[in-house]
């Protein structure tokens, strides 16, 4: 079946994901950050909301994928106790510094999941040599790797979709992520029929409900306004989900 995958990161998302035909989520913390672990009592909240799986991004901070061991041993903790509370899946990537992937904490955090799914997230995308890290992530048994062909956008990347979906030839699944929605969808299909799994986050743009609006403090990424959330758009969602299934 085609997979619809969505990204959240709060529950009125996760809600919204679910009613426009997402196949599953991808639950994370901080998305406006490109996402970080999400909190315990999100993804348990997350779970009694929604009948989809959750997969569960690991990632302990905002930057790069060089983890620190004590980093690294936070990871796996955290992996444990979702695999233990009912993840579907972790998502998770460790590179080392030439940028190849770090096998042996990736082979740790697997062993952490005890079974359950693993998903190897964008740091494939900064990886040096995506071919041979397909291949090791392959042998550690990676279920998945979300990829935006190493672009900034899978329509930009879609060349070295392609190759790795050849390559992958059924090993693993090709998750198709950035700039993701119904256009890139079809498009990307009509290159490549066989990619038939994709994520995205859908996002609207919501007002924040203050009404008194200090202007002039800004407390995280400047540029970020104080006074917006974003969340999920159940129609985005049902948008990709029609074309994915119609294609």
């Amino acid at each position: 079946m085609p997979v619809l995958e969505v990204c959240v990161d709060s529950v009125a998302s996760a809600i919204n994901a679910q009613a426009g035909g997402g196949t599953r989520l991808e639950l994370c913390g901080n998305l406006i950050i490109g996402g970080t672990t999400p909190s315990f009592a999100l993804f348990e909240a997350v779970k009694a909301a929604v009948d989809i799986p959750v997969n569960v991004l690991i990632r302990p901070r905002f930057g790069d994928f060089l983890y620190s061991e004590d980093e690294y041993a936070i990871m796996c903790r955290e992996i444990e106790w979702f695999a233990n509370h009912g993840a579907n899946a972790v998502v998770i990537g460790s590179l080392n510094a030439d940028a190849s992937l770090n096998n042996e904490q990736m082979q740790g955090m697997i062993e952490a999941a005890g079974g359950i799914h693993v998903t190897l997230h964008r740091a494939f995308d900064v990886c040096s040599d995506p071919e041979k890290a397909l291949e090791d992530a392959i042998k550690l048994g990676v279920d998945t790797i979300l990829t935006s062909g190493q672009k900034a956008s899978a329509l930009e990347g879609k060349e070295l979709l392609k190759k790795l979906h050849t390559q992958a030839n059924g090993r693993l699944q090709i998750l198709v992520g950035a700039g993701v929605n119904a256009a890139t969808i079809r498009a990307l299909r009509q290159e490549c029929p066989g990619l038939d799994a994709f994520h995205l986050s859908g996002k609207k743009v919501l007002e924040s409900g203050m009404v008194y609006r200090n202007e002039e403090v800004n407390m995280g990424i400047p540029g970020i306004s104080e006074f917006q959330v974003w969340q999920t758009d159940r129609d985005a969602i049902a948008r990709a989900a029609k074309e994915l299934l119609s294609s």
